[in-house]
């Protein structure tokens, strides 16, 4: 126990060093946060002194719809929106803000600000009427026929205090101060095109009181259509509050009513204006992906796309403010955190495209309908098998047959359970969504995938060794996760362990979950391919002698970990593939753990603090060089951060998320269970007259303990670096325990075939922490 207790305590001291040396970084970036709050408070100075240098050279109408979804656009029904997507490039319009589902003037805050914004205390409702002239307004005066956006000051003093730090009329200023104008037909218009004050030069409450000298007047112009979203407000709630749904007939019917407000639109602006249609907000507590039509500047026939989002057919609604900065000519601030639209040619038909893109919601309704509760089936399922196991050799421990099929059907079951995470991501191969029955279709699609991963584990005569299929397992699943992310992250969106457009924390790279799967199957992969070298030098006579061997095998297996950590620092970390920040943090040090305890080095609390060091320069050099493209990932944007002084609040908001993610129980009791299970059926002593099945897996595998402990260094370090907390050390344990389990169970099969299983000790504590491999 002395031995296994010393490194707990490794484990233990580098995840206090390692907070020690975050701290100390990220607190020097704040050496001015009144500065930087009054700066975010201001009337947008630093957006106005970058626009001027340009001047307005395009004309933008923006067409705003909330709650309008692909399922509502058809060509008889909406024929003025069919035809724009003909002409034009579509998307599905991600429109989360800063809470689950947004509301109308949510959204219409965030195109004003380019970030995620919101009304905090107003009912989700449509926005209220905007001041005119001669009205009283806290904000000052209205411009004669124009208009401001009522209780201004308060929600640009809330959004610029939440952890977004929203310039509420940033989009408003940028126009105003290349000298521009802005006007706004109908309430919520008035909340987008308003500047730092909340005002619009000219304001008309609907599409049917504007004329041609209104749409020919100003460069920018905002359209609030709001019948899709007031067939909600119509149809109420039920006494429980839950929203009254909307029949389909009456759902058309007001769709139908948006679109002719859109032909309206269509037939009036001048000619040359890029017309841009937005989805905005959603319509009730689930969120749903909305509609993005772009026409004219340049968007043909084809899918809308962005640097933020990296797939074809999907848009964010803060990609929206970039694109109309694009469009007038002008510069991007800096606040602003989207990229702009662009056309992908696409040769497929009208209807073909907006079938697709209503599909893309159907899938992203499905994940998130059983996401959640994928990892409560895996952690349960596998537990209930165990004990079931368990129970089993308790009651036919004396009969030898009984106990060898027992242990490999236990065996089975632990490799089936750790190829269940990889097989999670193939599944998103298959069109499982479009069934009548979509989840019992996703989990036979998993369940299938995993045993095909399994039945290749044991096909071979690598299946009888204790390590090897492991390897299989946790090799085919860093392949399959690293050409995924350099080939467009395709089977990471909408997948039970990836990520969906509805969250919208991400659209491409590793998420947190595969962050942690992926690392968790590089470091066993590098650990068990050192077992070759390692055995090699032990079974065959070296003329060099003994010492020599060790040497060469060391240095064999040093090369091994240090190319297989290269490869996995370069894949999640590059922004063109992984683009995660606190992976390069967590691997770094792991990987470096790795070699040294495989050539049997010490890891002292001070080297392992220098290695977090050398993880965080290198997630630092990634950033530098990102930020000086010309479209910067998180990455990029937070070293800008870091020079501006503002990078403590970004590290503040991901600290408080993580803290926060112990709330997340499904994770949080499923970790709990895990760790239990490693202290009472791995670590200590059974009742299954052997020794623990760790010490077994330890006699049999030369580098099983330094792949557990640098598994578990991983998971630790990047629960604390990373936002989703504790779901990061979750999604390692659901690889590292049934692998770890079925190595350990093939050694007692070894054991029980060779006649030397051991009687139960007579000091269990002893026997169970002995460790030759050590």
């Amino acid at each position: 126990m002395t031995q296994r207790g010393a490194n707990i305590g490794i484990l233990v001291a580098a995840v206090a060093l390692l907070t020690a040396v975050l701290a100390p970084s990220a607190a020097s970036a704040a050496t001015a946060p009144a500065a930087a709050s009054a700066s975010v408070s201001a009337s947008a100075p630093a957006p106005a002194s970058a626009a001027r240098a340009a001047a307005i050279s395009g004309r933008v109408v923006i067409i705003g719809i909330p709650g309008l979804m692909w399922s509502d656009v058809t060509a008889e029904t909406t024929p003025a929106l069919w035809g724009l997507t003909r002409d034009g490039s579509a998307g599905g319009l991600s429109v989360r803000t800063t809470r689950t589902s947004t509301c109308p003037t949510d959204g219409w805050l965030t195109l004003s600000a380019g970030q995620r914004s919101r009304l905090a205390h107003g009912d989700c409702a449509l926005p209220p009427n905007p001041i005119l002239p001669g009205q009283p307004s806290p904000a000052g005066t209205p411009p004669a026929g124009g208009a401001v956006a009522p209780g201004w000051p308060a929600i640009k003093s809330d959004n610029a205090g939440t952890g977004y730090h929203a310039q509420i009329g940033l989009l408003g200023d940028a126009v105003h101060a290349a000298g521009g104008c802005t006007l706004a037909v109908g309430p919520g218009a008035v909340f987008a095109a308003g500047d730092g004050g909340g005002r619009v030069d000219r304001y008309v409450p609907s599409t049917d009181k504007a004329t041609s000298a209104d749409w020919a007047r100003c460069p920018l112009a905002a359209v609030d259509v709001d019948e899709v979203f007031r067939a909600y407000l119509n149809a109420g709630v039920d006494p429980h509050g839950d929203q009254v749904p909307v029949p389909d007939r009456k759902r058309a019917a007001a769709a139908s009513a948006a679109d002719r407000r859109v032909a309206q639109v269509v037939s009036q602006v001048p000619a040359g204006t890029t017309i841009l249609v937005a989805g905005l907000s959603d319509t009730g507590v689930n969120p749903h992906l909305r509609v993005a039509v772009a026409k004219g500047g340049g968007y043909g026939p084809g899918l809308l796309t962005s640097s933020a989002t990296r797939q074809d057919g999907l848009v964010t609604l803060t990609d929206l403010t970039s694109t109309v900065l694009q469009q007038l000519g002008l510069k991007e601030p800096q606040q602003a955190v989207g990229s702009a639209w662009r056309s992908q040619h696409s040769g497929d038909s009208t209807a073909t495209r907006v079938e697709d893109l209503e599909d893309e919601d159907v899938a992203a309704q499905a994940i998130r309908a059983v996401q959640t509760n994928f990892y409560w089936v895996l952690f349960a399922t596998q537990l209930v098998l165990y004990g079931i196991a368990a129970l089993a050799l308790r009651r036919l421990g004396n009969d030898p047959r009984s106990r060898a099929r027992i242990l490999g059907g236990t065996r089975v079951i632990a490799l089936l359970g750790g190829a269940a995470p990889g097989a999670s991501f193939l599944a998103g191969l298959m069109p499982w969504w479009q069934a009548a029955h979509p989840t019992p279709v996703l989990i036979c699609t998993v369940l299938g995938f995993a045993g095909l991963l399994t039945g290749v584990a044991l096909a071979g005569p690598w299946r009888r060794s204790t390590f090897l299929p492991g390897l299989v397992i946790t090799a085919v699943t860093a392949v399959v996760l690293a050409l995924d992310v350099m080939t467009g992250s395709s089977l990471q969106l909408n997948t039970l362990m990836g990520y969906t457009a509805l969250v919208a924390g991400r659209f491409y790279g590793f998420g947190n979950q595969a962050f942690s799967l992926f690392a968790v199957a590089a470091i066993l992969t590098a650990a068990w391919v050192c077992e070759f070298p390692l055995r090699r030098h032990r079974a065959e006579p070296d003329p060099g002698g003994p010492a020599g061997a060790t040497r060469r095998a060391k240095a064999v297996s040093v090369g091994i970990v240090a190319a297989v950590g290269l490869l996995t620092v370069a894949v999640d970390g590059l922004p063109a593939w992984g683009s995660d920040f606190g992976g390069v943090i967590a691997i770094t040090p792991a990987f470096a753990m790795l070699g040294m305890m495989i050539t049997g080095k010490r890891v002292s609390p001070v080297k392992l603090g220098a290695f977090c060091v050398a993880g965080i320069a290198l997630v630092l050099a990634i950033s530098w060089w990102n930020s000086r493209s010309a479209n910067p990932t998180h990455m990029g944007r937070f070293w800008r951060d870091l020079m501006d002084g503002n990078a403590w609040d970004v590290v503040t908001r991901k600290f408080d998320a993580m803290l926060n993610s112990l709330g997340y129980w499904p994770f949080t009791l499923a970790l709990a269970a895990a760790l239990v299970f490693l202290l009472f059926v791995l670590a200590r002593p059974t009742r299954w007259r052997a020794v623990s099945l760790l010490h077994r897996a330890y006699q049999h595998t030369l580098t099983m303990r330094p792949a557990l402990i640098c598994a578990l260094a991983v998971g630790i370090i990047g629960t604390l670096v990373n936002d989703s907390g504790v779901v990061i050390l979750s999604v390692a344990f659901s690889l590292a325990t049934p692998l770890m389990l079925a190595a350990g169970v093939r050694s007692l099969e070894i054991d029980l075939d060779a006649g030397t299983e051991q009687p139960r000790p007579q000091e269990p504590r002893a026997a169970s922490t002995e460790s030759p491999s050590a």
